[in-house]
Parts: C-alpha cells; sequence; structure tokens
C-alpha cells in the first residue's frame, strides 16, 4: 500500500539552521555519511547525558587509593622514610600498593565484564547513515543525525521534527505533566533557529511542538528529527548529571552502609585503647612505634578488601546470571534480584503465551459479525500507535472482499492508558467512518446504539444488560475481548477525544491466550524457593480469574482497581499482602500496590515490558524487563531477561543468592576472625612488655589473610542457602564478631603462654610464633564458616581450597627465608608446629559449635 496514503496528511519543515553548545553544525536532511558521524563524534563526544567517561580506569584506581585508611598508612610510610627507617617504610608502602592494585584490577576487569554486558541490551535508535535506514547504539549518535521514531522508542537525543505523523510523546519527566503531548513538525515560515545545549530551560523546549527531547518517551504516532544536540549538551543533560551525583540507595548498599558504621565503632574503640594503653604504660615501643602499631590494628580490623571481593563476587554472579540468559545492568541490583520476596507481573507473556489468537467475532448479543472483523481490521490496518498483539492476531484475518487500496485515512486518536481504546478515521466506498476499539466497558459508554443483525437498535437499559452478558460470557471463558464501535464522521480537518460519541456498537472480538503448559510448575517452583507471584493486570476480573485458577493461584480473593481508589495506605498495604490477584488496576495502581507491599518490608520485583510499565519499573526494588520489550521498559529496568519466560527469572534469582551468600560469607569471616585478632592484639598491650607484632609483620598477616579470601566470588553455595531469600542481616554479622571473634582471642592468649612458658621466647620468636598461629587458624575458619551447615558435607570450590592451603604454607614457610629475616621473624621449633596443630583442630571445632548455634538463633541457613 501506498505510503502517503498509509499515514495520510505528512506535515514536514524546512531544514533549519542548527547552532550547538560549542560550535556550528550544518543541517543534514538527508542523513550524515559514516566519516562525517566519526568527525562529529570526536568533536561532540559520546551521547551520554552524563558526560563522556574518559579515564575511567584511573578515576577507579584513585578511588581505592583515596581511602582514609590507607592515606594513614601512606604517610606513616613517609614518615618512616624520614626517620630513616627506610626498610620499614617500603614494606608498608609495598603491602598499601599492592593490596590497593590487586584491588584494582580485580574491580576493573569485573566492572568491564559488567559493561560488556550492558552493552547486549544497549538502546538502540534507527538512523540514517550513508543514505540507508541502519540501526545503531544510541551513544554512536551525533548532531546532525536524521533519526527515525515510532511507539515504544525512547527519544535518543534532543531533535527537531522533519516530519511526522500523528505523534503522541510522554515528557513527564521533563516537565511533570502525566498525559502525553501531541508534537508536530513546523511548517518552514515557522521553523525557527534552535539552539544547542542547556541554554533554554527544559520547559521551554519541551513546549516547542517541533521539539522532541532526550528523556521523553514516544507513546504513538511516527516521525523523523534531525539530532541538534546529544549528551550533556542536551536539555536532559544536566538534570542526569544532577541525578547521578545522588544515586538512589539500594538495599545493598543501605546494608552496606549499616556494616560500615558497625567496623567504624569498633575500630575506633580498639585504636584508641591500644593507643592510650601503649602511650601510657611506656612500654620499650618508641611513641611512632606504638601510633604506628595502631594504624596497623586499624587496618588488620578493617575489610579493606571488601569493595574488591563485593565487586568480584557480583561480577562473577553476573557473568553466571548471563549464561542464564539474564543481564544484568547494575551489579548493586543482584543482591535485590535474590532478596525478592514478592514478584509482581501482568499474566500476559507470564502465565500465557503472550501470543494471541483472534478465536472470534461477535455482535452485541453474541451471533457471528463479519462486520465487527471488517471495521477492527481497518482500525489496525491505519493505526500509527502501538502496534499491540492483538492487531498483529487481527491482521493475520483479512475479511473478504476488502480491498485495503480503496480507503484512505483521514486522521487517528491515538491510544492512551486511561482512555483504553483507539480510534482512526477513514474514508471509503460507504463513506467517512470513525472506528473505536478497545476496552468493553469504555467503549460502550461512548454508545448510544447497538448493531444487531444489520439492524440498529436503542442502547435501552435491556439492550444494554444483553451487551454485557455477551462480554460477561466471553470473559468468564477465558476471552480477552475488546469491543468495536463506529460512527459517521463529520468533515473537518482533524479529531479530537471529543468526537468519540454517539457511537453504534458492532460487536466484540475474542481472543485467546491460554496459559501455558508449565506456568503451574514454575509458579510452585517460585513458591518453593520464597517468591509469592502477584498478578497485577488490567483486564477483567472474569479473564483474570480463569487464567489465574488454570495455573494455581489463590482466586479467592481479587482485588479491583475500583476498590483499590477507595482504600488508604494501611488498608492496601493489607490487602495487597494478602490476595494475590488484582484486576482492572492502572499503571498508577500498580505502582500504588507495590509501594504497599514495600511498606510491610517486602523486597518487591516487577516484571514488566511496555511503555507503561516504566513507571512501575522504577518503583520496584527491582524492575526486571526483556530483551523483546520498547526501549523506555529496558532502560528503566536493572534486570534485563533474554527470553520471556519465569524458568529463566527462577535460575537468575538463584544465581543472585549465590553471589550475596558468598558476599556474606567474606563479611561472616572478616569480622570475626579481624575483631578476634585485634582484640588479642589490644589486650596483649596491658601485659606484654613489648608489641606483641609489629606493624610491618600485622600488615603482611592482613594481606595474605586477605589474599586467602579472593577466591570467595568463586566458592559453591550451599542448596539451603538459595532456597530462600535473604537481606542483609547486620545483627548475625555482630554476633559473629562478638561471639566468634573472642574463641579466636582465647586461643591467641593460649598461645602467648606456651610461647613465653614452654619456648621461653625471645620478642623475634614470639613475633613469628603468633604471627604463624594467628594466619592458620583465621585463614583455615573459613572451611567453617562459609557454611551453615556440616563443614564435612559442603564442599568448597578448588580455588578456594588452593588459596587457603597456599596461605597457610606460605605463612609457615616466611620465617625461614631471607624475607622473614627483613620482616623480623625467626625459624620456629619443631614442638611448636605440634601446638599449632592440636589447638588449631579444638579452636574449629568451638568455632563450628558456636556457628550452628547462632545460625539457629537467627534462623539463617
Amino acid at each position: 500500500m501506498d505510503n502517503e496514503r498509509q499515514r495520510g496528511e505528512i506535515r514536514t519543515a524546512e531544514s533549519i539552521p542548527l547552532v550547538a553548545a560549542s560550535g556550528s553544525v550544518q543541517p543534514s536532511p538527508g542523513g550524515l555519511t559514516t566519516t562525517e558521524a566519526q568527525l562529529r563524534l570526536a568533536q561532540f563526544g559520546a551521547n551520554e547525558p552524563g558526560g563522556p567517561q574518559r579515564f575511567a580506569a584511573m578515576e577507579q584506581f584513585f578511588g581505592f587509593l583515596i581511602n582514609p585508611l590507607v592515606i594513614i598508612l601512606l604517610i606513616a610510610s613517609i614518615v618512616s622514610w624520614i626517620l630513616g627507617e627506610r626498610v620499614n617504610a617500603a614494606i608498608i608502602a609495598t603491602m598499601v600498593l599492592l593490596s590497593v592494585s590487586i584491588n584494582f584490577i580485580q574491580a576493573y576487569r569485573s566492572q568491564q565484564s559488567a559493561d560488556r554486558l550492558r552493552s547486549q541490551v544497549a538502546p538502540m535508535c534507527s538512523v540514517m547513515r550513508d543514505g540507508q535506514w541502519r540501526d545503531i547504539h544510541r551513544h554512536d549518535l551525533v548532531p546532525g543525525d536524521v533519526i527515525r521514531l515510532a511507539a515504544g522508542d525512547l527519544v535518543p537525543a534532543d531533535a527537531r521534527l522533519i516530519e511526522s505523523h500523528d505523534l503522541y510523546l510522554q515528557q513527564a519527566a521533563l516537565t511533570g505533566e502525566p498525559l502525553p503531548v501531541e508534537k508536530m513538525a513546523a511548517p518552514a515560515p515557522e521553523a525557527a533557529q534552535v539552539t544547542g545545549g542547556t541554554a533554554a530551560s527544559p520547559h521551554m523546549l519541551a513546549e516547542r511542538p517541533d521539539m522532541v527531547l532526550l528523556g521523553t518517551s514516544v507513546v504513538s504516532g511516527t516521525a523523523t528529527a534531525e539530532v541538534i544536540a546529544t549528551g550533556g549538551k542536551t536539555a536532559f543533560g544536566d538534570i542526569v548529571a544532577r541525578l547521578a551525583a545522588r544515586p538512589p540507595e539500594t538495599e545493598f548498599d543501605h546494608g552496606m552502609r549499616r556494616f560500615g558504621v558497625l567496623i567504624m565503632q569498633t575500630v575506633v574503640f580498639l585504636v584508641l585503647f591500644v593507643l592510650v594503653v601503649n602511650l601510657g604504660f611506656r612500654h620499650q615501643a618508641s611513641p611512632f612505634e606504638s601510633v604506628l602499631f595502631a594504624i596497623a590494628l586499624a587496618v588488620g580490623m578493617t575489610p579493606e578488601f571488601l569493595p574488591m571481593i563485593t565487586t568480584v563476587t557480583l561480577g562473577q554472579g553476573a557473568l553466571h546470571m548471563a549464561r542464564k540468559k539474564v543481564i544484568v545492568k547494575h551489579l548493586a541490583a543482584i543482591e535485590n534480584f535474590g532478596s525478592m520476596d514478592i514478584l509482581c507481573s501482568d499474566k500476559t507473556g507470564t502465565l500465557t503465551s503472550g501470543e494471541m489468537a483472534l478465536d472470534g467475532h461477535f455482535d452485541p448479543f453474541g451471533g457471528q459479525s463479519d462486520l465487527v472483523l471488517r471495521a477492527a481490521y481497518l482500525n489496525s490496518t491505519f493505526e500509527t500507535g502501538i502496534r499491540s498483539p492483538l492487531d498483529t492476531a487481527i491482521l493475520r484475518r483479512q475479511p473478504n472482499a476488502l480491498a485495503e487500496q480503496d480507503f484512505r485515512k483521514l486522521g487517528e486518536i491515538p491510544f492512551d492508558f486511561d482512555r483504553r481504546r483507539l480510534s482512526v478515521v477513514v474514508d471509503g466506498p460507504e463513506g467517512r467512518w470513525l472506528i473505536t476499539k478497545g476496552a468493553p466497558e469504555g467503549v460502550l459508554a461512548l454508545c448510544t446504539t447497538c448493531l444487531v443483525s444489520g439492524k440498529q437498535l436503542p442502547l435501552t437499559d435491556e439492550t444494554r444488560a444483553r451487551c454485557l452478558a455477551t462480554y460477561a460470557d466471553l470473559s468468564s471463558e477465558g476471552y480477552r475481548t475488546v469491543a468495536v464501535a463506529q460512527r459517521v464522521a463529520p468533515d473537518q480537518p482533524s479529531y479530537h477525544v471529543a468526537d468519540e460519541c454517539d457511537m453504534t456498537l458492532i460487536g466484540f472480538l475474542a481472543f485467546l491466550d491460554p496459559p501455558l503448559p508449565d506456568a503451574h510448575d514454575i509458579l510452585e517452583t517460585l513458591r518453593q524457593d520464597g517468591i509469592q507471584v502477584k498478578i497485577l493486570t488490567g483486564d477483567s476480573e472474569l479473564v483474570a480469574h480463569h487464567v489465574c485458577d488454570a495455573v494455581g493461584l489463590d482466586v479467592s480473593r481479587i482485588v479491583l482497581g475500583d476498590e483499590i481508589a477507595t482504600m488508604n495506605e494501611v488498608t492496601l498495604a493489607r490487602v495487597a499482602e494478602q490476595a494475590q490477584v488484582f484486576a482492572r488496576v492502572s499503571p498508577a495502581q500498580k505502582n500504588q500496590i507495590m509501594l504497599a507491599l514495600k511498606s510491610r518490608g517486602h523486597v518487591v520485583g516487577f516484571l514488566g515490558d511496555g511503555i507503561n510499565d516504566a513507571p512501575s519499573l522504577h518503583v520496584a526494588d527491582v524492575g526486571i524487563s526483556v530483551a523483546s520489550a520498547v526501549d523506555i521498559a529496558k532502560d528503566a529496568a536493572e534486570i534485563i531477561l533474554m527470553e520471556h519466560d519465569l524458568r529463566v527469572l527462577q535460575q537468575g534469582v538463584l544465581e543472585g543468592r549465590k553471589a550475596f551468600g558468598n558476599v556474606m560469607k567474606y563479611l561472616f569471616m572478616g569480622t570475626s576472625s579481624n575483631f578476634g585478632n585485634m582484640f588479642s592484639m589490644a589486650g596483649s598491650a596491658l601485659i606484654l612488655p613489648f608489641l606483641p607484632m609489629l606493624p610491618t609483620q600485622i600488615l603482611l598477616n592482613n594481606f595474605l589473610y586477605d589474599l586467602a579470601q579472593v577466591t570467595i566470588p568463586t566458592d559453591n553455595v550451599d542448596a539451603t542457602f538459595i532456597r530462600k531469600p535473604h537481606r542483609w542481616e547486620i545483627k548475625l554479622i555482630r554476633d559473629f564478631m562478638v561471639f566468634i571473634g573472642p574463641i579466636s582471642s582465647v586461643f591467641d592468649f593460649l598461645t602467648f603462654f606456651v610461647m613465653l612458658s614452654v619456648f621461653h621466647a625471645s620478642e623475634a620468636l614470639f613475633h613469628t610464633g603468633w604471627f604463624v598461629e594467628s594466619l592458620a587458624t583465621q585463614t583455615l575458619v573459613l572451611f567453617i564458616i562459609r557454611t551453615a551447615g556440616n563443614p564435612l558435607r559442603s564442599r568448597p570450590s578448588r580455588p578456594l581450597i588452593v588459596t587457603i592451603v597456599a596461605v597457610v604454607a606460605a605463612g609457615i614457610v616466611v620465617p625461614y627465608t631471607p624475607i622473614g629475616g627483613a620482616l623480623g621473624f625467626t625459624p620456629l621449633p619443631g614442638l611448636f608446629f605440634l601446638f599449632l596443630a592440636g589447638a588449631t583442630s579444638v579452636y574449629l571445632l568451638l568455632v563450628e559449635i558456636v556457628k550452628r548455634w547462632l545460625m539457629r538463633r537467627r534462623s539463617y541457613e
């Protein structure tokens, strides 16, 4: 069919000069060549609202380097050098820089992996290059490019319309206006020079009918436009920059912050205590050495490898999830994904295949009617808005003796989610008609007559009741029902919502989207994994009841949108927890339901793929979309499923729980072992005439200990752990520190006694003995703490076994090497290792007993 006839009247505008913030760019209405685009990309930078990410690697490295504790250690190294203690200075600097370097390398590699995964779902845009339409990544767009827009697209940059047809944009992100706004290309005399950059406010530019801006989305219609500004020079750029400076705190970030407060409080107390005792009791250690010892103590207590362990663990989790066809856009979302205990979703494509089939077309009283199919076919053929699965099903059933070329489109009243209907005006052999299809309740409200067996009947209470009965019968059988109405259209230049009146109901279309064969099984699997699925649908309660009952959801209480409108927050929160199915709900009401669930302490996920799902994806703790979704939904989501399948989602959730479980292992081990060792050091300051371990030895001990944990991200996670959602357990971490840490101290003090009373150790021998015992116990305890169950039945990963054994072996061997001599170590007597084996075995047994008690106490497994 001729494109001009299909689109109707096309509004065009002459090309106008373009002035960007950094210079002048001549318009190219026919598109750019690849060479021109590359030159402009170099001139204006990537189309990223937050600005180009240059030198990201160096920024990340210095981000690790400016850690307060690292700065203190480097200052101490400089002071040591000035005072002539150059060996100590070099060792301190080496330990610090090596720790920071390992942290940086691992974190940067993981971030690069995550970036590669995100690039697989990067928003695309349709642009004319070298005279052909191509799909390119949005960040490669440059000023002067000609782009093509359609319903469901995110506007990829600030642009001036060249031509448009029935174009409606959602601009709420810029203006706060909830309803879509019509946009059209300005005629040549009205086209004014457009200034790129942020000289004009977003509101001013958004009010221009010929401008489309980054941050808005196409609700309906089509257009071509010329890009005038990209990246940070867009009206949206400075808004994004401000938002990027204050990202919202996720559940994972909140937990990390609370953990940091716990550690800081403990560190401050211990360091001040040790410093006061050492200086006050005037031990042989010099004041400078005491200060250095206190600083090293702080390093030993602080899990400075936590960012690296967290990033690597979540990064590997993202890679494993990618193999399960789940793409993670933001690493912190993995914890939210694994913690999710409620999943909200529409039923279409989740419980059903989402592939609608037109199963019947009926008149208002339920008889077969070809007229309904004919009118609906014309409506779907000429609409330029959101081409839904219903339209696709209609267009597969072209009526006999219908020649599209005999009809001409005159106008369109686009679909919106409040009216839930769409109208087109066509001119054909039988005259000019306005044809409307949409939700039966809304369409029936517009009608004053109905057409049955070729007779037009007034819509009295009796005939309206019969029409509603037909609709109810179809819905109760599981059909998705759409009403079709028409009226003679007036002769006027354009058509609006007010023209949808005094219509004639001509019948109903019945669509069938049967439940997926395995929907019942996967819902049961999710329930066993601690995830409750709640269906939030705009469909009628009859259709929702039929489908949800077939897959085993509780349909004893179906909450309607009209009921939600009358509830206060407290009532809605209670009802939202109890009910599993919500019908006839608007996008705004979906948000209300999820906020109500979050207020009750639930971690809520939302699965959506449509334009109207974007707000809900933002509101949820974790927004989940699919690769086939519209751009705005994928952009709003944090998790992208490469297949619209709940089994894919369930596998992704389990991988997220594994990643979070490994992060918690590090926290349990780090806080308990570190606290125990630091408690021992603090206590030793009261009873020893010398420092229990030299600052450089503490740093080496801490470095080897952290090195043993680098492979925690590879570790296996107990099946019992991943079978239910977990959240940050700060109280459990504190309990591990308070109860298990002192057990380590008991054996440290036992080592002190043995070294002094049995071996009559010199200062060097004492340092060496405690260094080896401390490293062995706090490293081997990971085999106990890594599982909530029996450590003999829970198999650790091979890399973890290798690193733990290697670190313990290195700690034993170092005193016998030249490096050990430089660090102040001396060889240990053979009898010491017999004591070491016995003490370590008893220590691990006691930790296992206390660990079991703590886990049962907090129901953490």
